[in-house]
């Protein structure tokens, strides 16, 4: 089901949930994002999905873009294959920062599974594992994410 692209826009937009983060470094962070990602944050959606054998990582287009669905369709499989060889430098440069977990996850690499599926206005990248060492450090990595991009946990039905 996809997202609702007016309220998670405009939450996302507006910053909502996230009272503490400085309007200036989640904005450089979107811009960061744009450039990494290759869409525009502003009218993209996350969602960073913690499941018990690990989680998922999604990003729609809310605008009906072919062209921005293509470029993050691109980017999922690009990420699946970068994440697959322990390389978390996407991460680190939109956030500018190490993202939690990743040490571990790359550490653990042979035991977690990252599989892009295409959506009807995007993609995922659904993280698998049966280390619970590992389940753990990807249940890290994606409360971070979705605190750092104010995204939600779970799809809206």
């Amino acid at each position: 089901m996809r997202l609702a692209p007016i309220v998670l826009a405009g939450l996302v937009a507006c910053g909502k949930g996230k009272e503490n983060q400085n309007p200036d470094d989640f904005a450089a962070m979107q811009v960061r994002g744009e450039h990494v990602m290759g869409v525009d944050q502003y009218t993209s959606a996350h969602v960073f999905e913690d499941l018990p054998d690990g989680g998922r990582i999604v990003l729609d287009d809310n605008t009906a873009d072919s062209t921005a669905i293509a470029t993050i369709r691109a980017h999922m499989r690009d990420i699946a294959v970068a994440f697959r060889a322990g390389d978390f430098s996407k991460p680190f440069e939109v956030h500018a920062q190490t993202v939690p977990g990743t040490d571990v996850m790359r550490a653990r690499s042979a035991a977690i599974s990252y599989e892009p599926i295409d959506r009807v206005w995007g993609a995922q990248v659904r993280i698998k594992s049966t280390d619970p060492v590992a389940i753990a450090a990807i249940h890290q990595f994606l409360a971070f994410q979705r605190d750092a991009h104010q995204a939600p946990e779970h799809e809206h039905q």
